[in-house]
């Protein structure tokens, strides 16, 4: 089984404790939460050790092993905490400045060929994740991965001198929530689906 790791600490925890924890709902007597992860929610389903799509209903359309990775990881970490309200890059956590680098580097470059020369298309394509636009750069928005785990995506357009640039900020809490290795996953699959959603009005 993926994650059985994982699978095996959350059953162990309290769960209307976790889900006050991960700012999600749990349903004690069919042991399941259901969480909202990238604007769509999942059931968290503890006796069959599944992860699916509300929506569906269904484990046929079980979630895939990343995305099922990131709710386990934020399920066991999250704490009931305000956010900061205050932006920072992920550079900043404990361990960031070794960490964020090379092969774990944040997927801006990806964000940059996406939009830097159609920053419309970020806002479009963020509204599907339920986004909010933000005044940062020539384009941002803040869009929440988690309950408890707001990014802010920023954009600087491309001219005839410069290529475009982006960057991705978050709560000073992230790190609080999620592993930074568990961080960087739901980053790259929060990029990947802006991306991918961008890509379709291509």
């Amino acid at each position: 089984m993926a994650h059985e790791g994982l699978w095996e600490q959350l059953v162990q925890h309290d769960g209307s404790k976790t889900a006050q924890n991960a700012g999600c709902q749990y349903v004690s007597d069919a042991e399941r939460y259901v969480i909202d992860f990238l604007n769509t929610g999942y059931v968290v389903n503890l006796r069959d050790r599944e992860i699916y799509p509300v929506r569906t209903e269904s484990p046929l359309a079980a979630a895939g092993f990343l995305e099922q990775l990131c709710i386990l990881a934020y399920l066991l970490n999250a704490k009931d905490i305000p956010l900061a309200g205050k932006l920072v890059r992920a550079e900043s956590f404990p361990g960031g400045q070794f960490f964020f680098r090379g092969v774990h580097g944040l997927p801006t470059e990806q964000l940059e060929e996406a939009f830097g020369r159609r920053l419309e298309r970020l806002h479009e394509v963020s509204q599907q994740f339920d986004a909010q636009p933000q005044q940062y750069g020539d384009a941002s928005v803040e869009l929440r991965i988690f309950p408890r785990v707001p990014i802010t995506i920023v954009i600087w357009a491309a001219d005839e001198e410069f290529g475009a640039r982006a960057s991705i900020l978050f709560d000073q809490t992230a790190a609080d929530q999620l592993p930074l290795d568990a961080l960087l996953t739901a980053v790259s699959l929060a990029v990947d689906a802006l991306v991918g959603h961008g890509a379709e009005g291509d």
